[in-house]
C-alpha cells in the first residue's frame, strides 16, 4: 500500500509523464496480448538463439545478446524475454525523462521528448523480437545516465558505466565508437570545470581511464573467447562482408583497378544497376560462393577488406555520396518498403499471420532454428491473438517518428549543442556549448546513425537505438543556462525532481 502510495504520489507531481508511460506500457501490453511468446527477425533471430542453447561465438556478428537469451533460457519462456524487453523499452524512457528533468527541462518539454521513445510502433515491435537492440539501447543509456547524473563521478560508478557500455558493443557491435566517445566526454567534464580547464585534475583522469578499462574489459573477453574457438583476435570475421556491400553501391573495377586476387571479386554490373548493399551482399555470387569456405574466413574477409579499402581510396567521392544517401533515407518521407529489400521491411511490421520459423534450416551447429525456437520457449514458437494483433498492426501504421520529424529532432539536438555567442562590438556567432554533458547524447546520436551506414548500409531498424539519445539531446535544448555551481543536493531528499538543480553539464 505504501508503495502504491508513493506511486500516486510521483504520478502526481509529473502528471504528463504518466499518462505518457501509461500509454507506452499500454501499448506494449496490447502487443504482448496480440503475440504470445516473441517475433522473429529471419536468420538473425535464429543465430541469437541457438547460440543461447549453444553458447559460442558466431562468425557473422557477435552474440552478446545470446548471453541474456542464456541467462533466461532456464524459464523457457520467449514471452519473458518479449516482456523484459519492452520493460527496457520504457526505462529508457524514464531515463530520459529523468536526466532532463535532472537539467531544469520543463515537465510538458520533457515529456515531449520522450514520447518518440514511448509511442512509436517501430520501436515497439522491435522490442517484441528476438532482437539486439532493445537491450543494446537499455545498456548504452544506462552507462549515459551514470556519467551525467553528476557534474563528477568517482572510479567505481566510471567503472561500472564502462562495463555497460563494452558489454553493449558486444551485444551490438555497430556501438564500437560509444568505447572512445564516453570515456573523452567524462574526461573533458572532468577537467573543465568553472569555465576553465583543470589539467592536473587527477580525479578526472582516473575518472576517465577507470571508465576506458570498464569498456575495454568486456570486448577483449568476447575477443579471447572469439580466439578461442575460431583462432583469430576479432570480435567476427564479417567486416570485410559488409564493407564490401557498402562500396558495391559505387565501386568501379575499371577505376579501382585491383590486383588480380581481388579481380574475381568485383562486383558486377554498373553501380545503378545494383540493389542496395543490405539485400546485394546476400546475393552476389562473387562473395556468397567464395573458395576456401565462405566470406567468413579469416583469408577472405581481409581479401574482401583490402578490396572495400581500395575501393574507398580510388572513389572517395562515390563512398561520401553513398553515406549521404544513407543519411538522406534517414529523414525521407514516406519510407521506402523496398529498401535495403521488401523482405527485410515485411519483417519490421506486426502481421496478422505467424511467422513461419524454417525446420530443415541450421544457423548455429547442433540443431535447426525450428527445433531451437521449441527447446527455448516449450511452446509452438508463433502465435497471433485477435483482435490486439489487429490493433497494435493498425496502430503502427499510422503513429510513428516520420522521417521529416527524426530530421527535426536532430536538428533540435544540434541547437543544443551549438550556442549564439554575442562579444560588444562583434557579430554573433556559433560556438560549441562548453558544457560536455549536453554534446553527449547528441554526439552518441550521430555516432550511431553515421557508423553502420558507413561501415555496411542504411536500415531504418538501425534509426531504432538512435533515437533515444537524439531525443534526449533535442530535450536538452531547452534546458536553462548552467546555474551556479554550489553543493550537489542528495537525490532522495527531493520528491520533485525540478527542485534538483542542473547536474548535467
Amino acid at each position: 500500500m505504501a508503495f502504491m502510495a508513493r506511486l500516486r504520489a510521483l504520478a502526481g507531481r509529473h502528471p504528463y509523464f504518466a499518462v505518457a508511460l501509461a500509454a507506452g506500457a499500454g501499448l506494449r501490453l496490447v502487443a504482448m496480448l496480440g503475440y504470445p511468446g516473441a517475433l522473429w527477425f529471419a536468420g538473425d533471430s535464429y543465430v541469437y538463439v541457438g547460440a543461447a542453447l549453444r553458447p559460442q561465438p558466431n562468425l557473422s556478428k557477435t552474440t552478446g545478446y545470446s548471453v541474456f537469451l542464456h541467462i533466461l533460457e532456464p524459464f523457457h519462456s520467449l514471452t519473458l524475454v518479449a516482456g523484459l524487453q519492452h520493460l527496457m523499452g520504457l526505462a529508457v524512457a524514464v531515463m530520459v525523462y529523468l536526466l532532463l528533468r535532472r537539467s531544469g527541462v520543463p515537465q510538458h518539454w520533457a515529456t515531449a521528448a520522450t514520447l518518440p521513445v514511448l509511442l512509436d510502433g517501430f520501436v515497439i515491435e522491435d522490442e517484441h523480437m528476438v532482437m539486439a537492440e532493445a537491450l543494446f539501447t537499455f545498456l548504452i543509456m544506462l552507462s549515459m545516465l551514470i556519467i551525467l547524473w553528476r557534474s563528477r563521478i568517482g572510479w567505481p560508478m566510471a567503472l561500472l558505466a564502462g562495463l555497460l557500455a563494452g558489454y553493449g558493443v558486444v551485444v551490438r557491435s555497430e556501438g564500437l565508437p560509444v568505447l572512445v566517445l564516453f570515456p573523452v566526454v567524462l574526461l573533458i567534464r572532468g577537467l573543465r570545470q568553472d569555465g576553465g580547464w583543470h589539467w592536473r585534475r587527477w580525479s578526472a583522469w582516473l575518472a576517465a581511464a577507470t571508465m576506458a578499462l570498464g569498456c575495454v574489459a568486456p570486448v577483449a573477453a568476447y575477443v579471447a573467447w572469439f580466439h578461442s574457438w575460431h583462432g583469430s583476435y576479432t570480435l567476427s570475421r564479417s567486416a570485410g562482408f559488409y564493407l564490401w556491400g557498402r562500396v558495391s553501391s559505387f565501386a568501379e573495377c575499371s577505376v579501382i583497378k585491383p590486383p588480380a586476387d581481388e579481380q574475381k571479386i568485383c562486383p558486377s554490373g554498373s553501380p545503378s544497376s545494383r540493389r542496395p548493399p543490405g539485400d546485394y551482399i546476400w546475393h552476389a555470387p562473387q562473395v556468397r560462393h567464395m573458395a576456401g569456405g565462405g566470406p567468413v574466413t579469416a583469408a577472405n574477409d581481409a581479401l574482401l577488406r583490402d578490396f572495400a579499402i581500395r575501393a574507398v581510396e580510388a572513389q572517395p567521392l562515390g563512398y561520401l555520396h553513398a553515406v549521404l544517401d544513407g543519411l538522406a533515407l534517414s529523414v525521407e518521407w514516406p519510407r521506402k518498403n523496398d529498401y535495403p529489400s521488401a523482405g527485410t521491411v515485411y519483417l519490421y511490421y506486426f502481421h496478422p499471420w505467424p511467422w513461419t520459423i524454417p525446420a530443415n534450416h541450421s544457423w548455429v551447429a547442433g540443431g535447426t532454428a525450428y527445433s531451437d525456437a521449441v527447446q527455448y520457449g516449450h511452446a509452438t514458437p508463433s502465435r497471433i491473438v485477435r483482435p490486439f494483433a489487429v490493433l497494435i498492426g493498425g496502430y503502427q501504421r499510422v503513429f510513428y517518428t516520420y522521417g521529416p520529424l527524426f530530421g527535426l529532432i536532430l536538428l533540435t539536438g544540434l541547437g543544443g549543442v551549438l550556442r549564439i555567442r554575442r562579444r560588444p562590438g562583434r557579430w554573433p556567432v556559433l560556438a560549441w556549448s562548453p558544457r560536455a554533458g549536453s554534446m553527449l547524447p547528441w554526439a552518441t546520436a550521430i555516432v550511431l546513425l553515421v557508423f553502420p551506414i558507413a561501415v555496411a548500409d542504411f536500415d531504418y531498424r538501425y534509426l531504432l537505438p538512435v533515437l533515444p539519445f537524439a531525443c534526449l539531446a533535442a530535450g536538452l535544448a531547452f534546458a536553462p543556462a548552467r546555474q551556479a555551481a554550489g553543493p550537489e543536493p542528495s537525490p532522495a531528499s527531493h520528491d520533485d525532481l525540478s527542485e534538483v538543480p542542473d547536474q548535467v553539464g
